[in-house]
C-alpha cells in the first residue's frame, strides 16, 4: 500500500468510525462500566463474529447486549434457553391448514438482527445445535424451504459457568462459531456505588435511542477490508495459532502435554478480522501487533483442549495463551 493509499483509507476511515464514540456514549447512558464487554461485542458486530459471554447472572449481559440493538435500531430477539426448549421454537415450523389442506411457514424467533440466546447452556444439545446453519450460513431452513437472514445478522450469547447446576457443555463445533469468548467480571466498587444509585429507583428506567443505522454498521464492514495489515503481523498471527498446535517449534515443548488439540483456522481469520475491528474502534487505518495481542485471549481461549494433565496442574487454555503470548516473537 503507497502512502497516497494509506492517507486516502486513512481519511475514509477517519468519516466511517466516526459513530463509534456516540455509540459507546449511548450505551454508557444505561449500562455502568463493563466498557471491556460492550468493545467486544462491537467488535462482534463489525467483524460480523458472534459472540459468547460467560459470566454469573446479574452482571449486565442481557443488558448490555439489548442496549447495543436498541442503540444501532436492529431488531432484537431474546430467547431465553431452557431445559424443554425445543429447535422449533427457534427456528420456526410448516403449520398445517385443515380447511385447504396446506402448509404455511411460522417463522421463529431467529427471524431477526441481533440474537441474545439467553444462558445457551441451559439447553441440551439438539438446541444449541439448531443455531449451527443460522450462525456459519446466515439461513434457516423449515422444511423444504430455505430462508436467507437479513444483515446485520448476530448471535450474542450467554451461559453460566459450567460449575453451576443444571448446565449443558456446548458441542465443540458450535463454540467454534463464535468469534470470541468474552469473561465477564464485576463491576468495581465506584461502578457498583454508580449501579446501585442508578437502579435502586421503582418505576424509572433509562431507554436507549437509535444513534446509528444498520446501514452504517454495514458500511464500516466493508471498510475493514481495505485496513493495512503488514505481512510480518499476518506472520505474528499464524505463529500464534501455530504455537498452540507444534508448541515445539516455538520454545514451548513444555506445553505440548497439556493441549490436546490446538486452535483451528477458524482461529487464524478471526484473530484477523478482529484486530481489524479492534484499529477500527481505534480509528486507525492499519493493524498493529497490539490489536491481535489485546483480543487473542478472547478468540483463542475456547478454542484450545487441554488434557487431564493440565487439569490435573489446575491450568486453563488461558495459562497456556498467555505462555504463547509471551514467548512468540512479536514482529
Amino acid at each position: 500500500m503507497t502512502q497516497f493509499d494509506l492517507a486516502h483509507v486513512n481519511e475514509r476511515i477517519a468519516v466511517e468510525s466516526a459513530f463509534v464514540d456516540e455509540l459507546l456514549a449511548e450505551i454508557g447512558r444505561v449500562v455502568v462500566g463493563q466498557r471491556y464487554m460492550v468493545e467486544r461485542l462491537m467488535i462482534g458486530l463489525l467483524a460480523a463474529g458472534h459472540v459468547l459471554l460467560e459470566g454469573v447472572p446479574g452482571l449486565a449481559k442481557t443488558l448490555t447486549v439489548s442496549s447495543l440493538a436498541g442503540a444501532i435500531g436492529t431488531q432484537f430477539q431474546r430467547i431465553q434457553f431452557t431445559p424443554d426448549l425445543l429447535p422449533a421454537d427457534l427456528l420456526g415450523t410448516l403449520i398445517y391448514n385443515q380447511k385447504d389442506g396446506s402448509f404455511s411457514i411460522k417463522k421463529g424467533p431467529l427471524f431477526a438482527n441481533i440474537i441474545l440466546a439467553d444462558e445457551i447452556n441451559r439447553s441440551p444439545a439438539k438446541v444449541q445445535s439448531a443455531l449451527l446453519e443460522s450462525m456459519q450460513e446466515r439461513q434457516v431452513t423449515i422444511g423444504d424451504t430455505t430462508f436467507r437472514l437479513e444483515e446485520p445478522f448476530l448471535v450474542l450469547a450467554t451461559q453460566n459457568p459450567i460449575e453451576q447446576e443444571g448446565t449443558y457443555p456446548l458441542p465443540e463445533a458450535q463454540v467454534d462459531r463464535f468469534m470470541m469468548k468474552i469473561k465477564v467480571g464485576y463491576p468495581s466498587r465506584e461502578e457498583e456505588l454508580e449501579i446501585m444509585r442508578r437502579m435502586a429507583r421503582t418505576g424509572q428506567k433509562e431507554e436507549v435511542r437509535a444513534v446509528v443505522q444498520p446501514e452504517k454498521i454495514l458500511s464500516a464492514r466493508r471498510v475493514l477490508n481495505d485496513l493495512y495489515i503488514d505481512e510480518r503481523v499476518e506472520q505474528y498471527i499464524v505463529d500464534l495459532v501455530l504455537a498452540t498446535r507444534q508448541p515445539g517449534r516455538y520454545r514451548l515443548a513444555d506445553l505440548e502435554p497439556l493441549i490436546d488439540f490446538g486452535a483451528s483456522p477458524r482461529a487464524t481469520i478471526n484473530l484477523n478480522l478482529a484486530a481489524r475491528a479492534h484499529a477500527f474502534l481505534e480509528h486507525r487505518a492499519y493493524i498493529t501487533p497490539e490489536d491481535v495481542r489485546i483480543i487473542a485471549l478472547d478468540v483463542l481461549r475456547h478454542r484450545l483442549a487441554i488434557t487431564y494433565e493440565a487439569e490435573a496442574e489446575e491450568l486453563t487454555s488461558e495459562d497456556i495463551i498467555q505462555r504463547v503470548l509471551e514467548t512468540v516473537e512479536v514482529p
